[in-house]
């Protein structure tokens, strides 16, 4: 019989978007089957959904995230056309600080650390002291889609940018195992993942049509356009998820975790958070395949 001692469980949340909505399935896993999480890193969307729950707010989170439909995503982002940036932010924090509570992060039920990205000295700054929601809010910094966000005198981005899976702030954990989400995993039956909807109608455009057009400026000339021609949005996305992708093998191989979950990188797209539901199943899922014990 495994003692309590034995199901103690380092938990670190990558980065990848509406694909993290598969860390709150994972860790419904876990409490069903009588893991103790002891602590928590995370980066990006894992900062998020890590924070939430080690503020105890998991619950009412994810009873939130399955109820938003396209048009309350778009509500949620607060276009600007500031140089930094496409997002400011300021209405998805104040959202999520309606729903959780302003509390500090030294102030949790268990250790959190964020990982955000130094802009200036190219290096991993970790939080784990201070307001949550500013930790969170400089963690999903990505670059382009939110504006940075200044911290300490520091001009923060998305932790993904060095390390979109922070297993370096759980080395000095004294638990039973160091469990691994990565959301930047190979890609997985792609016959079963929904085509994106790229139509005139679609919700999202306005984000995506902005998008655009701030590539564009950059790239006008388009006379040599291949046969695949991929609008400037799916550009950005897909060269960010293949970034991290890369960087995430390359951590994970020099800082092996116990036991690691993927997600396949295709699951889902960066701002589909209306599939909570299917994403919250499928970390449940992974999270079954890689630890329910063999018989």
């Amino acid at each position: 019989m495994t003692s309590k001692q034995d199901k103690t469980v380092s938990l670190v949340l990558g980065s990848g978007g509406a694909r993290g909505l598969a860390h709150i399935g994972v860790i419904r896993w876990l409490e069903e089957h009588d893991y103790h999480i002891r602590s928590i890193s995370g980066c990006s969307i894992g900062a998020l959904i890590g924070g939430i729950y080690a503020a105890g707010k998991l619950e009412e989170y994810e009873q939130w995230v399955r109820s938003i439909t396209r048009m309350d995503i778009m509500a949620l982002l607060d276009l600007t056309w500031d140089r930094g940036g496409l997002v400011r932010g300021d209405k998805l924090i104040e959202t999520l600080v309606d729903l959780v509570g302003d509390v500090r992060v030294e102030e949790l039920d268990l250790p959190f650390t964020a990982v955000a990205t130094d802009l200036q000295s190219q290096k991993e700054v970790w939080i784990n002291r201070g307001r949550l929601f500013d930790a969170i809010r400089a963690s999903i910094a990505i670059p382009l889609l939110f504006t940075p966000f200044r911290y300490k005198g520091l001009t923060l981005v998305d932790g993904g940018v060095l390390n979109p899976v922070p297993i370096a702030p759980t080395f000095h954990d004294r638990t039973s195992m160091t469990l691994a989400v990565n959301l930047n995993g190979a890609l997985t039956r792609p016959e079963q993942v929904k085509p994106p909807e790229h139509s005139a109608t679609e919700l999202i455009s306005p984000l995506r049509s902005s998008i655009n057009r701030f590539i564009q400026r950059l790239q006008p000339d388009r006379s040599n356009d291949s046969e695949h021609d991929w609008d400037a949005y799916d550009v950005a996305i897909e060269a960010f998820d293949a970034m991290q992708s890369t960087i995430t093998r390359q951590k994970l191989a020099v800082y092996p975790p116990d036991r690691v979950i993927e997600i396949g990188r295709n699951a889902c797209q960066l701002l589909e958070f209306h599939r909570a539901a299917e994403m919250i199943d499928l970390g449940y899922q992974k999270a079954s395949e890689v630890l329910e014990p063999r018989r």
